[in-house]
């Protein structure tokens, strides 16, 4: 068994051995340095990624956002800083932060400059995306992050630095950060930095944690007393930016497992045969909400009691449910919601009875979920709803097919701002024509 052991340790050290073909730690390091400055060349490209990406932001061209993303050197100052952290170099850290800072605002400049002057002033998929950081996106700076130096280390480079500038998406932040500075919507740039600062945090956590593993020789000082000195300033760094990092990540992990959790409870529990779930609302606070809008037969607290004792079982027993069901219920009900909901059902079924009739002909994508997109471009939105529906003519037998979008806002929409959401809906799910009706 001993033998075993041995031998299976020989081969995953053989097979996982990260010092194999690494280059020479001067060279590594020197190449590290170099990236760090941002002047020069280094300066012009940024800029020109920046505008790239903010052209495809502004046209919602994933194609145009990988290209910026492809020549963007933002991530060199990030690994500097990373690597000043484990080797002690405490002048490489702070010239590190200096340059990513230098990088972040010119950057914010350059697209709030771009996005001020461009006729398209409407936020798209591309750019919301941007604005709320969720789970996946601290994974995957983190794994791009271990990629991007592991590759940084060898001696042959790869394709792997540009795959790690794609899936670590540190271009786009900023440019929807300039966004938001130009169009005065705060939320945009506050989410986006939020994005930006969290997906920097974890390139550097990676940085350092490969560096300390291929044990590069830390900097030396002329004495004890000058090396306590400066790993004191160095950790103290550290601790004052990657702390709110950390607890930025532990709330997106929260959130994510709160609301996966949260969904699995409705979908698995909420199935009566007379009352149907219209709305969720998810809060994340003390405690935790979940609040339902309900439609059809009332449940009877017994029920509603017997729902929340089951909540324990989908890792949710701090959680509060609240159901908002009855025209009695103190909570304003939203009957253009109720409507919208009942008017999607009924278009629903008629696609369904038009795709049944037509068969293999009917080749045309389900409309996609414009629910985020439309309340962040107008945050007065109540409820809507967007279907194919057919107009029939009073004294023809004529039919037209359109795309019918219901919405209601809390404040009267102005004619300029209905026909921008009428034409924003037309491109946004390809439509030959969209009818719009304002309630």
């Amino acid at each position: 068994m001993k033998e075993v052991l041995v031998a299976l340790r020989a081969f995953f050290k053989d097979r996982f051995n990260l010092n194999e073909d690494k280059a020479e730690e001067e060279a590594i390091v020197e190449s590290i340095q170099k990236e760090v400055n941002f002047k020069g060349t280094n300066l012009w490209t940024l800029i020109f990624a920046i505008l790239i990406a903010s052209i495809g932001l502004n046209v919602n061209s994933t194609a145009v956002i990988i290209g910026a993303m492809l020549i963007s050197p933002i991530m060199g100052p990030i690994m500097g800083i990373g690597l000043g952290i484990a080797t002690n170099d405490f002048e490489l850290m702070k010239k590190g932060m200096k340059n990513l800072a230098i990088a972040a605002i010119i950057s914010i400049i350059t697209s709030s400059f771009y996005f001020s002057v461009t006729p398209l002033h409407d936020a798209n998929s591309e750019l919301l995306a941007r604005t709320n950081p969720s789970l996946w996106d601290v994974f995957i700076a983190f794994l791009g992050g271990l990629a991007g130096i592991v590759a940084g280390t060898r001696r042959q480079k790869s394709n792997v630095i540009p795959g790690v500038a794609i899936a670590t998406a540190l271009m786009p932040p900023l440019c929807t950060a300039g966004f938001g500075l130009a169009t005065g919507q705060w939320m945009y740039l506050l989410g986006a930095l939020y994005l930006f600062f969290i997906n920097s945090s974890f390139i550097c956590l990676a940085t350092f944690l490969i560096v300390k593993h291929l044990k590069f020789r830390k900097k030396e000082f002329t004495t004890k007393e000058l090396e306590k000195k400066v790993t004191r300033y160095i950790w103290l760094t550290v601790v004052i930016t990657t702390a709110p990092s950390i607890w930025l990540a532990y709330r997106i992990v929260q959130r994510s497992i709160f609301e996966s959790n949260a969904k699995q409870f409705i979908q698995q529990e909420f199935h009566f045969t007379r009352t149907q779930v219209i709305n969720r609302n998810f809060i994340l606070d003390k405690p935790n909400r979940i609040e339902v809008l309900l439609l059809g037969e009332e449940l009877a607290p017994s029920t509603i009691d017997s729902l929340q004792l089951k909540m324990p079982y989908y890792g949710l027993k701090d959680a509060r449910l609240t159901v908002h069901q009855g025209l009695n219920d103190r909570q304003d009900i939203d009957f253009a919601q109720i409507r919208a909901s009942i008017l999607q059902d009924v278009i629903k079924n008629q696609q369904t009875k038009e795709q049944d009739s037509l068969g293999s002909r009917s080749n045309k994508p389900a409309l996609p979920d414009l629910r985020p997109e439309l309340k962040a471009l107008y945050p007065d939105l109540v409820s809507y709803s967007v279907g194919q529906s057919i107009f029939l003519q009073a004294d023809t037998a004529k039919a037209d097919t359109v795309t019918l979008l219901v919405a209601r806002f809390k404040n009267r929409l102005s004619t300029s701002n209905r026909l921008k959401l009428q034409q924003w809906v037309k491109e946004r799910i390809k439509a030959d024509t969209v009818k719009l009706v304002i309630e």
